[in-house]
Formats: structure tokens, sequence, C-alpha cells
């Protein structure tokens, strides 16, 4: 049922550096590996409810209705910018915590879900690029693209670990210098704020 091709496109698209990919980044960089693993576990549950809309037509509503498109788009600007600016405004007292706390976990999480759960495109995605792979002969359709659904979000929890493990390493022997923390932190602001303008000029 899993194919080499879907597989080999799967690993492709989540390699692309997104907003999902730059959260997690930005979470091993400043707050460490075990951050960057729920920051990464939050982006990767914010995947569930675009694969169900994918799988159960729902996108097929979302692409006729521009009004709920463009909602949901909005919303996910909004919150981008926001992100960008917290992370701005944070930066001039920043200092490296490798000691975070289990709120800070669950906070790290929301937040990696909430950046995937508002970007509606995500949805449009899964409602393209499943049925390719879906066999004619498939006793059932929603059951197949269940399964390659769960293996394209098992890749990306991998992926992003990989990410946030490789961000925390730079960290520790890169980012030694209030100086460079500084900068690296408004760096990632303003990549967040870039991302948030992207996406509220993108078309559908």
């Amino acid at each position: 049922m899993i194919s080499a091709e879907f597989l080999l496109t799967s690993l492709i698209v989540v390699l692309i550096p997104g907003t999902g990919v730059i959260y997690t980044l930005s979470t091993g960089l400043f707050s460490g590996r075990r951050a960057s693993l729920f920051a990464a576990l939050g982006c990767t549950l914010g995947i569930v409810p675009h694969m169900a809309a994918g799988i159960f037509g729902l996108a097929a509503i979302l692409h006729m209705s521009a009004l709920a498109f463009q909602v949901i788009k909005f919303v996910g600007v909004g919150y981008l910018l926001y992100l960008a600016w917290s992370m701005w405004r944070a930066s001039g007292a920043l200092t490296f915590d490798r000691q975070t706390r289990v709120a800070d976990m669950r906070r790290i999480t929301l937040r990696g879900l909430l950046i995937n759960i508002l970007n509606p495109k995500l949805t449009l995605f899964f409602f393209a690029f499943l049925p390719q792979f879906v066999r004619g002969d498939a006793t059932s359709a929603a059951a197949a693209m269940l399964v390659l659904g769960a293996v394209f979000m098992a890749m990306t929890f991998v992926v992003f670990v990989l990410y946030g493990a490789f961000a925390a390493w730079v960290s520790q022997r890169a980012l030694g210098s209030s100086a460079a923390l500084l900068w690296s932190q408004r760096s990632f602001a303003v990549v967040f704020a870039a991302l948030g303008l992207k996406l509220a000029m993108a078309e559908r």
C-alpha cells in the first residue's frame, strides 16, 4: 500500500522549511533539545485536523468557500505576527534556559499545534496529495488514506526532531555570546513576520 514514490515525495515535502520547521529550529536553538521535541510534537499534532479534513472531504467545502479559507488564513497570519512580536520583545532579556518546566513544555506544544492548525493550505495539500497514492482497487479509500496520513505524520515528527536536535547542538557551540543570542532571536522574529506576510499575500 505504501509506495516508494509516496515515501520519497513525503520526505521532500517534510524537509522543505516552513513555519513548523522554523518554529522547531528556533525552539531548539533557544530552549534546547528537549523543548524542541515538544515543538515537533505540537507541529505534528497540528496536522491531524487537516489530514482528517482531507480524508473525509471537508477540504472540498473549504476549497469552495473563499470566505472560510480567507478567515482561517488571516487568523494564521495574525498568530504568526504575534509570535514574531513576542520573540522580538523577549530578545532583549533572553537567556538560555535548559531547565524548561512542564508548563513551558505545554506552551511550546500548544504553539506548534496552533501554527499548523491555522494553516488552511495544509488541508488543501492533503486533499490533493494523499489520493494520488491510493490504488484504484483499494477496498477502502478512507482507510488507505488514513494509513498514508499516519505515515506522513510519523515522518514529519522524526524529521522535526532531527531538526530540533541539530539546532540545539548548534546553539551549544555557536551561540555562546549574548550578542549572538540576541541577534539570532531577532532574526527568527523577522522570519516569522515574513512568513506571516507571505501567507497573507498568498493566493489559493
